[in-house]
């Protein structure tokens, strides 16, 4: 298997789960130009490869991420700038709208994204998990949504994801005071499945967890992320719609006849990737 080779971040790959590790330690890993570009690239490689069936985020370093790097901040306007005003403001619309599709990418691959997250997780950082299935923290992470302490907006997705993950009144007062919050509330607001004591705990259970994901039919587990991604934005009858139309098309799958076989025979499945 070729893993794409990359500045900012790295992949790894064993029995059926991919690592994608924002790996600029120094920095903690604050998200760089690069970073936000390859962290497209690692999620695009993640979901056309078939041989990855679940993927887990983490960071290298003492921290998981501490958000956009404050040098892109400073170079938006050299990169948007134009003698006319309109085209300028054009051109910084365009620039967000990219850097939000880096971090949909996360949400838009088709299989299932476990963030593991230690120490700082904050801004842009927040944003980025929020993209992901399912979140998990060491005792001792903290959250900010940080972007009103440098007068901005934030505009890459915490202010759209996070009230459909938490009560909105809670996100709303997150985002207007930017205050820190560490993992003990976040998994009172089921912000994060689960809470562990240590780096090496939470390492060891997320990916206990991903194991026991990636042996499940690749072909449901896939199909469950695109039914409850469609459902989260729609009507329950247009859900009910959406997933008849679905198991229309997938539910009578070699997948099936093996789960079924393999049960009969006791034995564990062996499906095809």
């Amino acid at each position: 298997m070729n893993l794409p080779s990359l500045s900012t971040i790295t992949l790894s790959f064993e029995q059926g789960v991919a690592e994608v590790r924002l790996n600029r330690p120094d920095k903690s890993n604050a998200m760089n130009d690069a970073m936000w570009l390859e962290i497209r690239q690692a999620f695009a490689w993640v979901d056309a490869t078939p041989e990855v069936h679940v993927a887990i985020l983490s960071g290298a370093g003492r921290n998981f991420c501490a958000g956009i790097d404050l040098a892109l901040l400073d170079d938006i306007q050299r990169r948007t700038a134009h003698p006319d005003g309109a085209r300028s403001r054009e051109a910084l619309r365009r620039l967000i709208l990219d850097l939000q599709d880096c971090l949909s990418s996360v949400e838009r691959c088709r299989k299932p994204v476990l963030a593991a997250i230690h120490g700082a997780c904050i801004g842009g950082a927040l944003d980025l998990v929020t993209c992901c299935d399912m979140r998990y923290a060491t005792a001792d992470a903290l959250f900010s949504v940080r972007e009103i302490d440098v007068g901005m907006v934030a505009d890459v997705g915490t202010l759209q994801r996070l009230p459909r993950l938490i009560p909105e009144g809670i996100a709303r007062e997150l985002a207007f005071t930017g205050r820190n919050f560490l993992a003990d509330e976040a998994e009172r607001y089921s912000l994060i499945n689960r809470v562990f004591a240590s780096p090496e705990a939470l390492t060891a259970a997320v990916g206990e967890l991903a194991q026991a994901i990636a042996t499940k039919s690749p072909l449901s587990t896939r199909g469950i992320k695109e039914v409850m991604n469609f459902s989260r934005d729609h009507s329950v009858g247009d859900g009910l719609n959406f997933v008849a139309t679905w198991n229309a098309s997938m539910l009578l799958s070699g997948d099936l006849n093996e789960a079924i076989t393999a049960q009969r025979e006791r034995r564990p499945p062996r499906f095809a990737d």
